[in-house]
């Protein structure tokens, strides 16, 4: 039972016993830095109901719990604010039992229990991964682990766009200007390889655009006449009438594409359970949409397009079939849900990692799914992210001025490379194990600096700044892991031992009291879909680590009892970090 539990449940005896009044709940917060207390009960939701003065209301629940709760010490009262000192010996007792616990925080799912499925990544196969698809993947990863963590079972899955005018463009071009390369042949990887394609497909088209304009025609007109657009519309319907050797291209393109992402998700150190096909989910949701019409949640106009009118809920009219019959987006969409759930029939929830300038898209969609009576619907959630931009702006894919996934990983790793050897701290490292420092390193300072942010933010991606030793960075929080590391290491005396009866320094305290809020910031980075919860509760903890390594002997500690107990309590802050660090998908190195 947690501290808030045993407060919480003798806090209620006291009001009941010394006013006659059942409350059902307490509001606690964090006791401020300049008052003494462990944790502080906010008063004055009580005073209407209790018809009485805050601070008289404070002293006799304070003056009930020192006389009848164990775990509590003392109190004072602060206007209208009980501050609570906890015990020493709740503290050790705590501390004891969960030193040797190494997935503290952890829950394990129940059987019973409904499967969330996490969307990510979801990439075009026209063009390598960027640093957009960083962000998403390292969020869809993080936020499944989390989830995992707060004891669901949970399916990670993507869907691949792998058909569509887009994907004809690269196909196009490589059959005009590609003389039969290959990514065996050229030694790129088959995304940058056809995600080159792309981009000269692009600059015919708009050679092409200019040549109509230099003609007389207008703008619009010559983006809808350029021969390669209308190249490229003929591919598709070929495509779509399973023309053989269009449809042999594009497999051995998509092939291409497939294998090169495989090399970034593992070095990215992302996986997946499951894989959609975009080729294979177009034309799911046709037969649902003649479903909705049945039971008139959708409308036909007169041309013979369906659609659904929710101004009633205050959004639009959303066209779910053309007038031709052929599917949209949102179709495809809502049949894949459909399927997925068919699938797995043990998923209960899914999250989409998608960015925020699709959230009207999921308002729509998720609406349009509970309409339908999927009971599954109302634990549908759109992880909403805003853009990544570098201090150079905005990327551009059709003009090649994004920022590569795979070489902006090798930067970092070459960044954290001559960050280390500046620093001096590499003797008696193999050549091998440098080589592992250092991508752990960069891509700890890469996760890192991207999942501290609020997802729902956009933000500036600074590959230098991320890497920095110190403050709130990746390395730094890796730094103090192989601090502990090494104290552990030096430990040459029996630390099994179970220690009680201590009376606890201030920074012990402060230590135990951090740590013992991990479960917590799992369980509310679970519902808020948020690994910045965990990111910085990890900082805030390594922070009260080393203030607790600079103000405390520890190896040095002449009393025995306090030596054995501070070495366990550093193990254990080693051990949260790691599994924190585990949540966001980033290594920790034994030794830095």
């Amino acid at each position: 039972m947690t501290l808030h539990h045993t407060l919480t449940s003798h806090i209620q005896k006291a009001v009941q016993e010394l006013f006659g009044i059942a409350i059902e709940k307490i509001e606690f917060q964090a006791t401020r830095k300049d008052f003494e207390g462990d944790i502080t009960m906010v008063v004055f939701p009580l005073v209407k109901a209790l018809k009485g003065n805050p601070v008289e209301i404070g002293n006799q629940i304070g003056n009930y719990l020192v006389a009848n709760v164990n775990e509590v010490a003392k109190f004072n009262v602060v206007g209208g604010f009980l501050n609570i000192v906890i015990s020493d010996a709740f503290y050790v007792e705590f501390f004891n039992t969960i030193k040797s616990n190494e997935t503290f925080g952890f829950v394990t799912p129940k059987e019973v229990e409904k499967a969330v499925m996490v969307e990510y990544s979801s990439p075009n196969t026209n063009k390598p991964l960027h640093l957009g698809h960083i962000r998403n993947n390292l969020l869809g990863y993080s936020v499944a682990e989390i989830i995992k963590a707060s004891g669901k079972k949970v399916y990670k899955t993507q869907i691949i766009n792998d058909r569509g005018i887009h994907i004809c463009k690269s196909m196009l071009a490589w059959q005009k200007f590609g003389k039969g390369q290959t990514p065996e042949s050229t030694g790129l990887k088959g995304d940058k390889l056809v995600g080159n394609f792309y981009v000269e497909f692009d600059k015919q088209y708009k050679k092409e655009i200019s040549e109509l304009i230099a003609q007389g025609k207008t703008e619009d007109e010559a983006k809808k006449l350029a021969p390669s657009i209308l190249e490229a519309q003929q591919m598709l319907l070929d495509w779509e009438n399973g023309k053989p050797e269009v449809i042999e291209l594009w497999k051995t393109m998509n092939q291409w594409v497939y294998d090169g992402f495989s090399q970034t998700y593992k070095n990215l150190g992302v996986d997946f359970d499951s894989y959609y096909y975009e080729s294979n989910t177009y034309l799911l949701g046709k037969e649902v949409v003649q479903f909705g019409l049945e039971k008139g949640i959708f409308e036909k106009d007169p041309d013979g397009s369906v659609w659904i009118d929710l101004t009633a809920d205050g959004l639009d009219r959303k066209i779910v079939l053309r007038s031709d019959g052929t599917a949209v987006y949102m179709t495809q969409d809502i049949g894949t849900a459909i399927q997925r759930v068919k699938d797995f029939p043990d998923v209960g929830g899914m999250v989409y990692t998608v960015g925020n300038e699709q959230d009207y898209h999921f308002k729509v969609l998720f609406l349009i799914l509970k309409k339908l009576g999927f009971d599954w619907a109302d634990s549908l959630y759109h992880l909403s992210y805003g853009m990544v931009e570098l201090p150079s702006g905005k990327m551009k894919s059709r003009e090649g001025t994004v920022v590569d996934a795979d070489d902006l990983m090798a930067e970092m790793t070459t960044t954290a490379q001559k960050i280390s050897e500046d620093l001096g701290k590499l003797d008696g490292y193999s050549e091998a194990e440098k080589a592992v420092l250092f991508k752990t390193i960069g891509l700890g300072a890469l996760k890192y600096y991207m999942l501290k942010v609020d997802p729902k933010k956009q933000m500036m991606f600074n590959p230098e700044e991320s890497v920095d030793f110190a403050g709130n960075t990746g390395p730094f929080i890796q730094y103090t892991y192989a601090r502990i590391q090494s104290i552990l290491r030096k430990a040459d005396f029996d630390t099994s031992i179970s220690i009680s009866g201590l009376e606890l320094h201030e920074k012990e305290k402060e230590l135990i009291k951090q740590v013992q809020l991990f479960p917590e910031v799992i369980q509310n980075a679970a519902e808020n879909h948020s690994p910045a919860l965990i990111a910085n509760y990890t900082y805030d903890l390594v922070k009260e680590f080393n203030s607790f390594y600079q103000q405390v002997s520890i190896l040095g500690e002449e009393n025995h009892d306090k030596k054995v107990f501070r070495v366990q309590l550093s193990k254990l802050v080693g051990t949260t970090i790691k599994n924190a660090f585990q949540l966001l998908g980033i290594e920790v190195p034994e030794r830095m």
